[in-house]
């Protein structure tokens, strides 16, 4: 037993010869803590997709130092790996040692016969010659015993060392080969995101000067209305609308595509004035008066096509746009419920109380 463990070097002593890739292992996995926390903070800071490709960014920064832990790991299995082989090279010379020694002890009980511990027992010829007859006898069992244990205890460590080492890279290789993919598919991610994010700031742009553009629409359209309000200061002679509100007939049958109050975007939470209702109307079909009144104006309006105002008794204005054909003129007197247009597919319809937007879906019944 002695004899065998001189030859086979202990494990901690294999890995004294190798570089110290466990320091660099440990470096690498305080530098996995440290990222790590910083995704956790991003997490809890960010939200959006911009958010989520920072969170990415610092996901693949960790995920570069895992696979850089899984590859010094392999290096460190390598060298193992290669420090066994050398050990290996040399077991094998002491296998050729004891075989050696084995061969010359089979050799002996060879020309001693088939029979030879018995012969060299039976050779005694005297009292005086049987103890180292006996010891004799002692000593070549002990030796061959010995060198069959030295044997078969070196072979068995033999293989035990390199079914580990072998084990030990094949496992460390499918590490790295799950890490590396998982690289791999954090870049893919990255990169569908930042698609991503560039085609919402296209858009997010384009809202923009959508949104502007909606805007001065509104604008110009309120400041037409503060102008018509302007030039009739005089209050139309009849009972007033108010009386009415919430029994008026609707200027068309038709379903509110876009209701009243200022539009919130979902994603950019830009908002756009919105001072009417926008109807998806039946096209061809009549848009009729509200109430009785005076068209103050029937014509085109930029960004609202076809165009009419009417002023009612108790200083309302009700407007109507997108029509397909005006059926009235500026200055015309209108009954309750006469046509003043055809529909396209849109309606915009806005009631003015005192020249400030209300909702007219509180008018209508």
């Amino acid at each position: 037993m002695a004899l065998a463990l001189a030859w086979v070097a202990p494990i901690a002593a294999l890995n004294a010869q190798i570089p110290d890739r466990e320091g660099e292992l440990e470096a690498i996995r305080d530098q996995i803590m440290v990222l790590q926390s910083r995704l956790n903070r991003v997490s809890r800071e960010e939200q959006g997709l911009r958010g989520e490709v920072r969170q990415t960014a610092v996901a693949i920064e960790l995920q570069e130092k895992r696979v850089e832990e899984a590859r010094t790991a392999r290096l460190l299995a390598e060298e193992s790996l290669e420090v066994v082989g050398e050990e290996v090279l040399e077991l094998e010379a002491s296998l050729e040692e004891v075989r050696g020694k084995l061969k010359q002890s089979l050799a002996d009980l060879y020309r001693m016969g088939q029979q030879g511990y018995l012969r060299l027992f039976l050779s005694i010829r005297s009292e005086s010659d049987l103890l180292p007859g006996i010891r004799q006898m002692r000593f070549f069992v002990r030796r061959d015993s010995e060198l069959l244990n030295a044997y078969l205890e070196t072979y068995t460590e033999l293989e035990f060392q390199q079914e580990q080492a072998l084990q030990h890279r094949a496992d460390v290789e499918d590490w790295l080969g799950r890490e590396s993919s998982r690289l791999t598919e954090l870049g893919r991610l990255q990169q569908r995101q930042t698609t991503l994010l560039a085609q919402l700031e296209r858009e997010r742009e384009s809202l923009t000067v959508k949104t502007a553009e909606l805007s001065d629409k509104e604008r110009k359209l309120s400041n037409f209305l503060d102008f018509l309000y302007g030039r009739t200061p005089t209050p139309l002679s009849g009972t007033p609308v108010q009386n009415f509100k919430g029994v008026l007939d609707w200027p068309i049958q038709a379903r509110i595509s876009k209701g009243f109050g200022p539009r919130l975007d979902p994603v950019y939470g830009t908002r756009v004035p919105h001072n009417g209702l926008e109807l998806a109307t039946p096209t061809g079909r009549e848009v009729r008066v509200v109430f009785p009144g005076k068209v103050l104006y029937a014509a085109p309006f930029q960004g609202y096509g076809l165009t009419a105002v009417v002023h009612h008794p108790g200083r309302v204005f009700s407007l109507y746009a997108g029509l397909g054909e005006l059926r009235v003129g500026a200055e015309d007197v209108l009954s309750l419920g006469q046509v003043i247009g055809i529909a396209t597919d849109t309606l915009y319809f806005e009631i003015r109380e005192e020249n400030r937007p209300v909702d007219p879906a509180q008018w209508l019944r």
